[in-house]
């Protein structure tokens, strides 16, 4: 059993399903899916900072007097369908999902007894999103559901009096934060824990060790359940099960502890937003890219979409996510249970990274730009004459190639037209018997 200390809650070995899927779709859907403008910080840039293009957003658009929660019989989800939410995520080749089931707003997207007539089944859609999206998940797809949770709500009465008290009280934590957290876990079983919003408190004001002792020992979810690193000042990338470090992560280079990078599509905003130009979207360039470079230094991706106020995956997420599944169609064996190899990129091309797969015994050399020359130099592979094979994923025929001295080896790739190339934003190398 786990004490409720760092040092064991920190021993406990991460369930092996969550490195093995290397590919997750994060979802930010609440309240301020209704203004969809500017950010999901809607409240917050609005209200406390009255940023100017908030303010007047306002003004233009909305009556005065007009309140934060006037937008929330505005959260209508008619048009959400999670059968078809469940399909298009499980078409992206993502093995896991994770939906904030509250934000820093507090509105929960379960009816729950401790946000009163603040939740999705008192307020806007009057259904219980949380549950509806599990059980498509879970009927339609092999995906580990997973959910968001915020610790701290940025105008709820009851954290605003604690941090007066400077967090010698506790009675938003007790009352509110924690009770929410035990009835998402016994209701809905997420297999990952996503903690946020650490309100600059510490984690022994959130009783964080507490609540993930239980969630290790005692809970419906203890045996498979994940859990981040973002409990309260100070433990985000030292505690918890995987390490998040800080939004859009990417180190470039092999990290000791498993990690994830938790990243946008719309590179400037989490929740929707009506107003985004196609030049804000990341290409499914830019997503292979950050796939392949986070994987190959031992991380998970997390992809975030978001949806609208009356509950549509727009069109363009819809596309990416569909996107990627055709790239991970072809080239998942590369990605999907794969460890990190000795060499994380290639130190003679660039956009050139490595996986292994330690089942087949296989390197694999992700290259980003097929070179106009039709051959490909690679420095760190060490070739042994007569026994390497060199493989391009999703084409038949073998590769020939040829060793560079002690280590490095260059690669004729098959001369192919656009149409029959494997797959059309990266390709495969697999590599048997090298040293």
């Amino acid at each position: 059993r786990y004490e409720p200390t760092w040092g064991s809650l920190d021993s406990r070995p991460l369930p092996a399903w969550f490195d093995e899927a290397k590919f997750g779709v994060f979802i930010h859907w609440g309240v301020f899916s209704v203004p969809s403008f500017g950010s999901e910080w809607f409240w917050w840039y609005w209200q406390k900072e009255k940023r100017e293009p908030y303010v007047k957003f306002m003004e233009a658009n909305y009556p005065p007097g007009f309140s934060y929660e006037d937008f929330g019989p505005m959260f209508t989800a008619e048009f959400f369908d999670p059968n078809q939410w469940a399909d298009i995520l499980k078409a992206s080749g993502a093995k896991y999902i994770v939906l904030t089931s509250k934000h820093h707003e507090g509105f929960t997207l379960w009816g729950s007894k401790y946000s009163w007539n603040w939740n999705a089944v008192d307020v806007g859609p009057k259904r219980d999103l949380v549950a509806e999206l599990a059980t498509s998940v879970r009927n339609r797809t092999d995906l580990h559901f997973g959910l968001y949770h915020s610790l701290f709500e940025w105008f709820n009465p009851l954290f605003l009096e604690d941090t007066t008290n400077v967090f010698k009280t506790r009675k938003f934590p007790t009352s509110k934060s924690l009770p929410e957290l035990y009835e998402i876990v016994t209701k809905y079983q997420p297999e990952i824990i996503w903690s946020d919003g650490n309100g600059n408190a510490p984690d022994t004001y959130w009783n964080s060790t507490g609540f993930l002792a239980w969630l290790y020992n005692d809970s419906p979810v203890r045996e498979t359940v994940v859990t981040n690193d973002r409990w309260g000042v100070g433990s985000i990338c030292r505690h918890g099960g995987f390490y998040t470090c800080s939004d859009r992560y990417n180190p470039g280079h092999l990290l000791p502890h498993k990690w994830e990078n938790c990243m946008t599509i719309d590179k400037r905003s989490w929740g929707y937003r009506r107003n985004a130009q196609l030049d804000d979207y990341l290409t499914i360039e830019d997503l292979v890219k950050q796939l392949v470079e986070t994987v190959s230094c031992g991380g998970n991706l997390l992809m975030n979409i978001g949806p609208t106020h009356d509950g549509r995956i727009a069109v363009i997420f819809e596309e990416r996510l569909r996107q990627m599944g055709a790239w991970l169609k072809v080239n998942g064996e590369a990605i999907y249970g794969t460890k990190p190899w000795r060499a994380q990129n290639d130190t003679v091309t660039p956009e050139v990274w490595y996986t292994f797969s330690p089942k087949e015994g296989k390197v694999n050399a992700i290259f980003l730009n097929w070179p106009v020359s039709g051959t490909l130099e690679l420095g760190e592979p060490q070739a042994k004459l007569g026994e390497t094979q060199v493989k391009l994923v999703g084409y038949k025929e073998l590769l020939k190639w040829v060793a560079l001295g002690e280590k490095g080896i260059i690669i004729a790739l098959p001369q192919l037209t656009p149409k029959q190339l494997p797959c059309q934003w990266g390709w495969t190398l697999q590599l048997t018997d090298i040293n």
